[in-house]
């Protein structure tokens, strides 16, 4: 990798997530110590109550949909969501490991989020887990404007990502297991992959959900920011106005 920049190229974000698509589930949960679940779950509960009755909505970025469950425990009346992502293959997780018997409400689209028509006003809720850091600041501009594109009036957000805690003292820790721990793992127990340990280079060009959360105020939409356990996640959530 010759550029920084090139890790939020589309085609090496869809090779990294094609690679690593079948482990995702089990390594990502075992070497989180089962944070990333718990996120998911609180992503979910930040999500503010939509205004409609049935509800339409994209997961964007979807991954292997692990967002799923926690979405439909709390809004039964969920009739469809849209997952979008750039990876045929954590599409194919998706739909192999968790969730061939929700396919009646799960469509799904095989695509790079920014470049989707997604209509206008379509969306009683947009939901995206773990999918942030792989944007570069460029790029959160054009997600914001896409998500208050799709949102209807009243619609709702909740984003969250794996951020740099900084200012947390155990954050050297933190960062050792991301950056030392977790490369060594993956180069020792999967043969020399080294999709896993782009986790800490992504969330260090990444940082936290501020930046993404003023993007989407610049969008005219309403928006909270909230960090995670001492920062190692933070997520922004709120609503499009009537």
């Amino acid at each position: 990798m010759s550029d920084a920049q090139d890790i939020f190229d589309p085609a090496y974000v869809k090779g990294v997530f094609d690679r690593c698509s079948s482990r995702y589930i089990g390594f990502s949960y075992f070497f989180s110590f089962g944070f990333t679940e718990r996120w998911r779950r609180q992503c979910v509960e930040f999500l503010p109550e939509p205004e409609s009755g049935g509800l339409t909505g994209y997961d964007l970025m979807a991954g292997t949909g692990e967002v799923w469950p926690h979405l439909l425990r709390r809004f039964p009346n969920i009739s469809a969501i849209t997952a979008v992502d750039i990876s045929s293959g954590m599409h194919l997780q998706a739909i192999k490991r968790l969730h061939s018997h929700r396919s009646h409400k799960i469509a799904f689209v095989e695509d790079n989020v920014l470049a989707s028509a997604l209509p206008a006003d379509s969306a009683d809720f947009v939901v995206a887990t773990f999918g942030l850091k792989t944007f570069n600041e460029m790029q959160h501009q054009e997600l914001a404007r896409l998500v208050a594109h799709a949102l209807k009036p009243g619609g709702t957000f909740a984003f969250v990502e794996a951020s740099d805690p900084k200012g947390w003292w155990l954050r050297p820790l933190y960062r050792f297991h991301l950056k030392v721990v977790l490369p060594l793992i993956e180069r020792t127990v999967l043969r020399g992959a080294q999709d896993f340990a782009m986790i800490g280079t992504y969330c260090d060009a990444f940082g936290d959900a501020r930046g993404f959360g003023a993007a989407l105020k610049q969008e005219g939409l309403d928006v909270e920011f909230r960090k995670l356990f001492f920062g190692c996640a933070s997520g922004v959530f709120g609503r499009k106005a009537l």
